[in-house]
């Protein structure tokens, strides 16, 4: 096994960026996934990615080898495959940051015009998808005859707090606090622990978690999880199987579980919620992500340019 402890140093660091023959795969499996265990706050999405979709292609290459002509062929055949190009982007942007690394640590040049780090794939505007108000309504009503007890409760409550679906499945009981009415993610997505205020609708989903908890005789401790998986007792590893079951019979075969976030904003902002309070219910990081909602209001904007045109425009100099 190659670790950093036995790796050439010194005077021989410099031949080590271009002696040392590693492959690819003995580079993620000895180096790099260790250190993104030790660095990443969900590896396992690493590990998925290598071992589908570069382990047999790739792993065989020395790390020396990876030059851009067999890269480009990789992602070309990805394309042509049939997978979507975002879901490319998440790979390529895995081999980027494993030659990135081995640069780093000296097992290859810093600078080699034939192994340049590879480009993004254009994916074109951003699409989004906001639910109506009817559609909100047949999305529940099939989840709530869905069979799994609590995918019901789980959709209604992404929709009431606008919270990603990792955030609502490992949220723990000991998370909420019902006096203030807050929800703290201990870990958001930016690594950052974020508050999430909970409505009165909010509430009463969670009351029902726990009615739906102790009907089915499962723990809601300070430290359980409010979803709890009946037949593993823990939190679920995710909701997608009847998820997609439940949209289909509502027709919405398009929806993802990420556009209820989506729908929680665009109903703020139809209301008249301002773009900086969207952004702080949302937990994002800069208003340039919550930015992407500002279509959504153009009658509200306009209104808001008549407040100046009333102003301006009544004077006379």
């Amino acid at each position: 096994m190659i670790s950093f402890f036995n790796r050439p140093t010194g005077p021989d660091l410099e031949k080590s960026s271009t002696g040392v023959k590693l492959t690819l795969n003995q580079f993620f499996d000895d180096l790099y996934f260790p250190h993104a265990k030790a660095t990443k706050k969900q590896p396992h999405h690493d590990w998925s990615i290598y071992n589908k979709h570069l382990r047999e292609k790739l792993g065989r290459y020395q790390l020396d080898e990876l030059l851009n002509p067999i890269l480009d062929v990789w992602v070309r055949e990805q394309v042509v495959n049939g997978y979507q190009r975002s879901t490319v982007n998440k790979h390529i942007h895995l081999v980027n940051r494993m030659l990135s690394l081995a640069r780093h640590w000296g097992y290859l040049p810093a600078h080699n015009p034939q192994q340049e780090n590879l480009k993004r794939l254009s994916i074109g505007d951003h699409t989004q998808r906001f639910l109506s108000a009817d559609e909100i309504e047949r999305l529940l009503s099939a989840c709530r005859a869905n069979q799994h007890p609590f995918l019901y409760l789980f959709v209604r409550f992404l929709l009431l707090t606008g919270a990603r679906k990792g955030e609502a499945r490992l949220a723990r009981w000991c998370d909420v606090n019902f006096e203030k009415r807050i929800w703290t993610v201990p870990r958001s997505k930016n690594g950052r622990s974020r508050r999430i205020v909970l409505s009165n609708a909010a509430l009463e989903v969670l009351s029902d978690v726990r009615k739906k908890a102790d009907m089915l005789m499962l723990p809601s401790e300070a430290d359980d999880f409010l979803f709890t998986n009946p037949t593993t007792r823990t939190a679920y590893q995710s909701f997608y199987a009847s998820w997609f079951v439940a949209r289909d019979l509502a027709g919405l075969s398009d929806l993802r579980i990420h556009d209820l976030r989506h729908t929680f904003a665009s109903l703020l902002i139809n209301q008249g919620v301002s773009l900086y309070e969207v952004q702080t219910l949302l937990g994002h990081s800069s208003v340039q992500m919550t930015q992407r909602y500002a279509h959504l209001a153009p009658d509200l904007l306009q209104n808001r340019t008549e407040i100046v045109g009333g102003i301006v425009g009544s004077s006379h100099f």
